[in-house]
């Protein structure tokens, strides 16, 4: 039996209907957005001129200035109205921090490190359902919108190969800050805690809610090859909620997939490892079974250490 909130804590009326709740949430997100956007630009600009501000909306990344207006845009524009908007509307709008952000501390330690181990094993089940994705085409119909999505991607992908372009060990670690620690935090401050509460008291499912936020979490990358692992992502992560009570399981996972990207990508570009970050093809099928297996024992573990079974074996 799944971990389940106390009953005041699903039924407790804030006087919002979880529908207006969740309208309030992205409308504050998009205007922070909007916000932070006109804030990122007018940096730019000021620092390195407005031709730097083109560059960077074209992707059109020549110069030094260009990437470090890019990263600009990336921390004011997103990261910064990611972290803010959960706890504004945790805070000043429903005025229930805790349970909307669910930043609870006291939860087994050790679920820490089984996230960890989790996250580490999930790679093989991770790169099968992004070949997957990487198959499917839209009808031929919609061939102008599939056509759209593939240079847009594209786009985000010259944009993400510059930024993870590390010089220096330093290099690496403001990228590890930045993409993996406070995206993180931010992102599950945002979606496992104050979104996926809301579906919590809107369905009255958690399932349902892990699973609902876990597709608008992949959604809301707006990157449609890689809709399939990300979904997945955000399902692990909400069952490291839901099981735990606590944000921060998820966090350290988020952190994991994050940073082994970053990690991997520095060393392979010095050359340490033989590795090529973007290569799809590394497991085999027996791989993606052993992957699911371990994951799916894994999480038997996590279930039963959270809810204090002392028939769990380590």
């Amino acid at each position: 039996m799944i971990n389940k909130p106390d009953k005041h804590d699903i039924t407790q009326n804030v006087g919002i209907h979880p529908f207006f709740q969740m309208l309030i949430l992205f409308s504050l997100l998009i205007g922070l957005f909007f916000i932070g956007s006109a804030v990122a630009v007018g940096v730019i600009t000021t620092k390195y001129g407005a031709q730097t501000v083109t560059d960077v909306m074209a992707f059109n990344l020549t110069s030094q200035h260009d990437l470090n207006g890019l990263w600009i845009l990336q921390i004011v524009s997103t990261t910064i109205p990611l972290f803010i908007t959960p706890i504004l509307f945790a805070w000043i709008i429903v005025r229930q921090p805790h349970e909307y952000l669910m930043d609870r501390s006291k939860f087994p330690i050790v679920l820490l490190l089984v996230a960890f181990v989790i996250m580490f094993f999930s790679m093989p089940l991770i790169e099968l359902l992004s070949n997957i994705n990487q198959k499917m085409v839209l009808p031929h119909f919609l061939k102008v919108v599939d056509d759209w999505m593939r240079s847009s991607e594209a786009l985000a992908q010259k944009a993400q190969d510059a930024m993870l372009k590390m010089n220096t060990i330093g290099d690496m670690l403001f990228v590890l800050a930045v993409v993996a620690f406070f995206t993180a935090i931010a992102e599950e401050f945002m979606f496992r805690g104050c979104l996926q509460t809301i579906f919590v008291k809107w369905t009255k499912n958690q399932h349902a809610a892990v699973w609902i936020t876990a597709i608008l979490f992949s959604a809301f990358h707006m990157e449609f090859f890689g809709f399939l692992p990300r979904m997945m992502l955000g399902v692990l992560f909400g069952y490291f909620v839901v099981y735990s009570g606590s944000i921060w399981p998820a966090v350290v996972g988020h952190f994991v997939n994050n940073g082994t990207d970053v990690v991997i990508t520095y060393l392979s570009q010095h050359k340490k490892i033989n590795i090529n970050p973007d290569d799809q093809h590394v497991f085999n099928y027996a791989g993606y079974i052993i992957s699911l297996i371990i994951i799916l024992f894994l999480f038997w573990v996590y279930r039963n250490i959270a809810l204090g079974k002392k028939q769990v074996l380590l």
